[in-house]
């Protein structure tokens, strides 16, 4: 298995560069894995291909207005895109400007002074605000977009989930943007079940891997959490003959990872912590039957994920299908069921 073979070819004008209004409009690829086939639907139609008793599990992660602009006491113009909180005040961050090194104080727009108290590799940086910040982020922060998308978002909620509520990732759990309240509540009215989990999303999401091998390739660990209610409900669900659905890769992740740390067959247990989880094909999956997910960039964690759970071939025939029929790509781009 090598890296290259799961790159595929991409026109530039299947990116999608905005979100659907209603969000449900999207079109949804439905894989059945059974017999090999592909149906083309919408989303709103999701019902359709679920039944009583199947269990959706999504991802309630808030993504972080976490684009902040600032000024060096020389006067030159900075940028920080805070990643993750790792106490009260202090953040892991990409820095983009000059001379940025440790000990460097800038003054952020609108807001407080933050000093540079560790360089990390590339442009990555430690750095700790001197006065609080978290409340200010919603004021004088940016919504941190996919670097391929190009075109302003003039509602920034339209890069949330409708049922975000546990701020803390620097990207969003794309396949979850497609759901609506009606849409939910059409599904909950039909017998299907949600539950939530949380896994805060790095943008190490967005990054290729570069090694030729995959298995060289360090993988991003993200911090993720699933309480007693939703592990009780997984093991309740896969008890009684439903299927567990994950909506999104990162619901994957977190779902395989409270198995694996659960130790049980079959089942999850309640999990809090970091997860560096690398599904590769080869991965035998533990818990989830089927998934919701976008269309994912070449040569990343998430598309060996999909083929993992799919095949490679059979995944990468998909994305020739969805290529060939007009769908749109990645974080603002249409979904895929596999089941």
């Amino acid at each position: 298995m090598q890296t290259s073979d799961f790159d595929y070819h991409l026109p530039l004008e299947r990116i999608a560069q905005t979100p659907l209004e209603p969000r449900h409009n999207s079109r949804l690829m439905v894989m059945h894995r059974n017999d090999n086939t592909l149906t083309d639907s919408v989303f709103h139609q999701l019902g359709l291909y679920l039944r009583k008793g199947d269990l959706l599990v999504i991802n309630q992660t808030r993504v972080i207005p976490a684009r902040l602009f600032a000024r060096k006491k020389t006067g030159g113009k900075i940028e920080l895109l805070l990643l993750k909180q790792l106490e009260t005040g202090v953040w892991e961050a990409l820095v983009g400007g000059k001379g940025l090194r440790k000990g460097v104080i800038v003054t952020v727009e609108g807001g407080p002074e933050a000093e540079i108290i560790e360089e990390l590799d590339g442009s990555q940086r430690i750095i700790r605000f001197l006065q609080p910040v978290d409340q200010l982020l919603a004021h004088i922060g940016q919504m941190p977009l996919p670097p391929y998308i190009h075109e302003e978002l003039h509602d920034p909620e339209r890069y949330q989930t409708v049922y975000a509520a546990v701020t803390g990732s620097a990207a969003a759990p794309t396949a979850g943007l497609h759901f609506t309240p009606w849409l939910i509540n059409q599904l909950e009215e039909q017998g299907i079940q949600f539950a939530r989990v949380t896994l805060h999303v790095g943008l190490d999401t967005f990054a290729p891997v570069n090694e030729e091998d995959p298995l060289e390739h360090r993988i991003h660990t993200e911090w993720c959490e699933i309480d007693t209610a939703t592990a009780e409900r997984v093991n309740q669900t896969r008890a009684a003959g439903g299927r567990v659905i994950a909506v999104g890769t990162t619901s994957v992740r977190t779902l395989e990872s409270a198995a694996v740390s659960s130790g049980m067959t079959g089942q999850v247990a309640p999990y809090n912590g970091q997860t560096g989880l690398f599904i590769l094909p080869g991965y035998e999956f533990k818990i989830i039957d089927g998934m919701i997910t976008n269309f994912h960039l070449p040569r990343s964690t998430l598309l060996m994920l999909v083929s993992a759970f799919a095949g490679r071939e059979r995944i990468l025939n998909a994305y020739q299908k969805a290529i060939e029929r007009g769908y749109r790509f990645y974080s603002f781009g249409d979904a895929m069921l596999i089941v």
